[in-house]
């Protein structure tokens, strides 16, 4: 134990030290301290008072929060097959721990009685009432009222959805790393970008298959085969063996998936509420189901009618019946001819280190922060770099880890931000954005797609959420927010991507240093909108589904037609019976969005609205900026967000922003 890095106090994680047989170990002593922390509070001889219960509780478990701080990150982003394995203890363990705590009577009932004098503490911050009120409302919806024998049933379901979850995201992990497509013919590349091909070749050679080309099924490899490849029978069989992911075989989720959806039934009635979603969403902007059915009912309404008219375009140009595998390449072919538009034109302009500089310059012209390579801070690989983040009077707002390419088999698909520490009154945040963008290739950096630098900007929202963070407590602070407010800072960088000023403060020609072409920029700008209505109702279907588990009263018997009904009115294109959503939906099954995907939408709306102000005064006036800091990324969950999103805009937020900037509204 004396040698175990992560029992040690570390500023940055010491990476190089730490082994796999470390955490076990660390979590297991991390979690004796925490109880014991816990014991202190409910022995307290005192009167429970707001610092020596709920502080103390805040303050409780800091080692087991440092451990899981490294393990969890590590675990999405570079995890062998050791470590996957290994999570699944890990869960059992922090579902003990976590029921444990939750269902303390003896906490519970110190907690409840500083809740109920809350009105007599005057003295206390808004930021401090909404922690005790986070808290003790926590305590509740963790089944702190329960019964004798209902608290022993929500603490046997809450460990099973723990082991379950983790299966479910281990399985998606793991079958997408076996999926390989090897071509014996280059004529069966045609329409590939060179950085496709040139890595095919590089993986195939490695695999000691010279003269031929491996095609994986990550992101960006299966995003570009969808959209360029000329050879149709390549694009439904990669559209194939990717949607039909995890139905099947070793790495199945479909019982996983349902027994997961009928023990979060369980749960929201052990509480008193009708489904899942009732429960979830209590503590939403949203509050409730009928309100999230509302948006994605108004949504689908004003974008329908676009999409027919995007679809028999599409059809009528390229003169077949539209598959699913032929969607985005006769899009992008239609758009290339209307808009003479072809997003491969930009990627010279958008070699990644350029456009690192061009993010961080646009940070800086924002709010006055700036960035600097660290080359002193220790990473857990070798292609993450690390960037020191400081404020306008040059104090510290954190470190940014940057990690960028795919590691198949040790690393998710998508992209995320996450953080190694949390900031609090005493810490600055060390955050970690993570994406799967194109490799650089011997003879070619790393140049990104629109698409891609959009998903940059998207999480470096996110990190700035927490880097500008002042909230007094972890628990508060940053990206600790309500879920469906948590995406607007991240969606509302991603409408700098059409901003010239933005796009030319580092968008030059990888070869040439030439500036990206005006009308480059302003046919990007045009062909945004087309696509626009598909785009949305893509998101409606997955906001569609996700209701659709967590609204239901029985459990579910037949997941594949349960589906096909739940997406039935946003699904324009039919599916072949094999391609599933459920199966691989991680956000849901095991990430953090159960109930909560339609946020993206939620949030879209307000991050449109938010930047209609920009578009008044601005893109880079000081006041809209000042603003948006002070009111929405400094305050993370200290207050309610729509009384944070009032005082920013001075009114609720209206659809109609986001309906005129995808061209559906004049």
């Amino acid at each position: 134990m004396n040698d175990n890095p992560l029992l040690k106090d570390f500023d940055t994680p010491p990476f190089s030290q730490i082994k796999t047989r470390h955490f076990v170990p660390a979590i297991d002593q991390a979690i004796k301290e925490a109880r014991a922390e816990i014991d202190n509070i409910t022995s307290c001889p005192d009167k429970p008072t707001f610092a020596n219960t709920i502080e103390a509780y805040e303050r409780s478990g800091a080692l087991l929060d440092r451990v899981l701080g490294v393990f969890y990150p590590l675990l999405s982003a570079n995890a062998d097959d050791e470590m996957m394995d290994l999570s699944i203890e890990v869960s059992a363990r922090l579902s003990e721990y976590s029921s444990d705590v939750s269902l303390n009577p003896q906490l519970f009932a110190r907690i409840k009685a500083v809740y109920d004098s809350m009105e007599s503490l005057t003295d206390l911050t808004p930021e401090q009432k909404n922690l005790l009120s986070d808290t003790y409302i926590g305590f509740t919806r963790s089944g702190a009222l329960l019964d004798g024998n209902a608290k022993e049933r929500f603490r046997q379901i809450s460990a099973r959805i723990s082991e379950l979850t983790t299966r479910f995201g281990q399985n998606v992990k793991k079958e997408l790393a076996t999926y390989r497509i090897v071509i014996d013919n280059a004529e069966e590349l045609s329409g590939l970008p060179p950085h496709i091909t040139d890595e095919a070749a590089e993986l195939a050679n490695a695999a000691g298959m010279q003269g031929k080309w491996i095609l994986t099924l990550d992101q960006p490899v299966y995003t570009e085969v969808l959209k360029t490849a000329d050879n149709r029978a390549l694009r439904e069989k990669a559209y194939r063996l990717y949607s039909a992911r995890n139905t099947a075989g070793q790495y199945s989720n479909m019982a996983i998936l349902t027994e997961i959806a009928t023990l979060r039934l369980e749960t929201a009635r052990l509480l008193g509420h009708k489904n899942f979603a009732s429960y979830k969403l209590e503590r939403t902007m949203a509050e409730k189901p009928e309100h999230v059915y509302d948006l994605l009912n108004r949504l689908r309404d004003a974008y329908i009618p676009a999409l027919h008219t995007e679809l028999q375009q599409i059809e009528e140009f390229a003169g077949i019946k539209t598959e699913p595998w032929d969607y985005s390449y006769q899009f992008n072919r239609l758009r290339r001819k209307l808009h003479d538009f072809d997003p491969e034109e930009l990627r010279p302009y958008f070699e990644l280190n350029r456009v690192i500089n061009g993010v961080f310059s646009l940070a800086n012209k924002l709010y006055g922060i700036n960035f600097k390579p660290a080359g002193d801070i220790e990473t857990y690989h070798p292609d993450v770099q690390v960037f020191r983040v400081t404020d306008t009077d040059n104090s510290l707002l954190g470190l940014l880890y940057a990690d960028f390419f795919p590691r198949p088999g040790r690393k998710s698909p998508g992209a995320w931000m996450t953080e190694f520490r949390e900031s609090d009154s005493s810490h600055r945040p060390l955050v970690n954005i993570v994406m799967n963008f194109t490799k650089p290739s011997a003879d070619r950096p790393s140049l990104l797609s629109p698409s891609e630098v959009n998903t940059f900007l998207h999480e470096f929202g996110h990190s700035l959420h927490s880097l500008l963070s002042k909230c007094r407590y972890s628990s508060l602070a940053g990206t600790n927010v309500r879920r469906d407010f948590v995406e607007l800072p991240s969606q509302f960088m991603e409408n700098f991507l059409d901003s010239p000023e933005f796009i030319h403060s580092f968008a030059v020609h990888y070869l040439t240093g030439e500036p990206m072409p005006d009308r480059l920029l302003e046919r990007m700008k045009a062909a945004r909108q087309f696509g626009a209505a598909y785009a949305c109702i893509r998101q409606l279907s997955f906001g569609y589904l996700d209701m659709a588990w967590h609204t239901i009263s029985t459990p579910v018997s037949d997941p594949v037609e349960f589906e096909r009904q739940a997406t039935a009115a946003v699904t324009p294109i039919p599916t072949p019976e094999s391609a599933l959503t459920s199966p691989s939906f991680g956000h849901i099954f095991a990430g953090g969005y159960a109930a909560g995907y339609y946020s993206y939408k939620w949030a879209e709306v307000l991050d449109a609205d938010a930047f209609a102000l920009f578009e008044e005064k601005g893109p880079f006036s000081g006041e809209p900026a000042r603003k948006f800091r002070h009111e929405i990324l400094e305050r993370g969950g200290s207050e309610h967000p729509a009384e944070l999103y009032r005082r920013f805009r001075g009114r609720d937020a209206s659809i109609d922003a986001l309906l005129r900037r995808d061209g559906i509204k004049a």
